[in-house]
């Protein structure tokens, strides 16, 4: 037996196995739910939001879209913490080991039994439905990896059914050429910010009617509009306001991973750029920064910052 073949027979070997815990929803099926969903998507179908339609229809009481199957047992953003040991974290951790260590979903199926009602309480069970052999595509060789979910009601009746497939796959060792970084546009309202910045100054916009500083530049003053203005120059030092770390898509302009943070300077403004010098996941909100204009090619400086120093 090949290498290869040892290893696709461990992969294969958590086939029906849980993927982890069964997992209750936090809720159970509610009124206001169903209202922000059909918001969200735009669905006016009154047997989901009108009590006097959906008591007139087959369903003689208001029904929850099935296609929200999945959002009553999702963990939120803020998930709680896991136990570990399941399947799909052993399968995982086979899939990096062995070089597989993108992932991108592929595609998601849903099977519904029934409609749900305003007061069902629903656990999702989970199961690894597939792993398939290696195949090559064009993001890279990997394996794909079908997950399938039971939804069971309160009486432990199934209601609906969902097949998640995602790909694990190995990063082509070959970079592409770095593509130029975009160019910020320049016109007649912002062009001092982008002078001082090539001068190595951070100016704001100042309302020279009312004093109150603004960033981005406008023409006008938000607060007292007033068309006069000046500028201040900023220290430079301020705080991580919020941030991201973006993972994918890829853009072949950026190096990943990188974060993108709204800063918020001392003097009470705030402007978006980028967190460097630092390690990704160690920035961390409300952290001091400071300004450090790099020269990211012959024709474009940027006000980009870094961990201010002693701080």
């Amino acid at each position: 037996m090949s290498g290869d073949d040892a290893f696709f027979d461990k992969l294969r070997a958590l086939v029906g196995r849980p993927s982890g815990a069964p997992f209750r929803a936090w809720d159970a099926v509610n009124q206001p739910m169903i209202r922000h969903w059909c918001d969200a998507v735009g669905d006016t179908n009154p047997i989901y939001t009108d009590p006097a339609a959906a008591a007139a229809s087959v369903h003689g009481q208001i029904v929850a879209p099935p296609t929200m199957l999945q959002a009553w047992t999702m963990k939120g953003l803020v998930p709680p913490p896991s136990e570990g040991g399941g399947a799909q974290d052993e399968l995982m951790g086979l899939l990096d080991s062995a070089g597989f260590t993108s992932v991108v979903a592929t595609n998601c199926d849903q099977e519904y039994q029934r409609y749900l009602h305003i007061g069902d309480d629903l656990t999702g069970e989970s199961v690894i439905e597939d792993v398939s052999s290696e195949k090559h595509t064009a993001l890279g060789d990997g394996h794909f990896v079908t997950t399938r979910t039971d939804f069971r009601d309160q009486n432990g009746d199934v209601v609906g059914s969902m097949r998640f497939r995602i790909l694990k796959f190995r990063p082509p060792a070959k970079k592409e050429p770095k593509a130029p970084r975009p160019k910020p546009p320049r016109n007649q309202d912002n062009a001092f910010f982008w002078e001082g910045v090539d001068r190595g100054e951070l100016l704001i916009q100042r309302c020279t009617s009312c004093g109150r500083l603004r960033h981005p530049p406008r023409p006008m003053c938000p607060n007292c509009q007033s068309l006069e203005w000046d500028t201040v120059a900023a220290s430079g030092k301020g705080e991580v306001f919020s941030f991201i770390i973006p993972h994918y898509p890829q853009v072949p302009m950026f190096e990943y991973p990188y974060v993108v943070a709204v800063i918020a300077l001392e003097e009470g403004t705030r402007l978006i750029s980028n967190v460097v010098d630092i390690d990704p996941g160690d920035v961390t909100i409300g952290m001091p920064v400071e300004v450090r204009f790099v020269k990211v090619d012959d024709e474009l400086t940027l006000p980009l910052f870094a961990p201010a120093v002693g701080g």
